[in-house]
């Protein structure tokens, strides 16, 4: 089974703006992690569950390229998709699109180690990796 696409439906709310009704850069962020975090709901696997079963995805990297400006109101379409980086690592990409005209506003990407309840990298566990194969 291989982990499909998801897109998740976020409304500008004022407070992620500036005084010109701009989104402020590090919102796109907070989208990223509502993307991600639908992306592994949709194939079955959410955060919670994973934390039970004594795994954590903390970000080790993070990127993001602006090329147009989000504003007050605007509905947005995050586009994400996974794939595995290494045995310890998985990568999320993004794309963030305004509804109304499609125009991608923004890219971007995490990279997450896996880490067990001791707090040590380890192995992403075999129900995960099989959402990437």
């Amino acid at each position: 089974m291989s982990l499909p696409a998801s897109v998740s439906r976020v409304r500008v709310r004022y407070a992620e703006t500036d005084q010109m009704g701009v989104v402020y850069y590090s919102n796109y962020f907070v989208w990223f992690e509502v993307g991600r975090t639908d992306l592994l709901r949709s194939a079955g696997w959410s955060y919670r569950e994973m934390e039970t079963d004594g795994y954590t995805l903390p970000v080790i990297d993070a990127q993001c390229a602006y090329r147009e400006s989000a504003k007050y109101d605007d509905e947005i379409e995050v586009r994400t998709t996974g794939s595995m980086v290494s045995p310890v690592r998985i990568q999320f990409s993004y794309e963030v699109v305004r509804s109304a005209d499609q125009k991608t506003l923004a890219t971007g990407s995490t990279v997450h180690a896996t880490i067990d309840r001791a707090g040590r990298p380890c192995r992403v566990p075999e129900r995960v990796r099989a959402l990437f194969s």
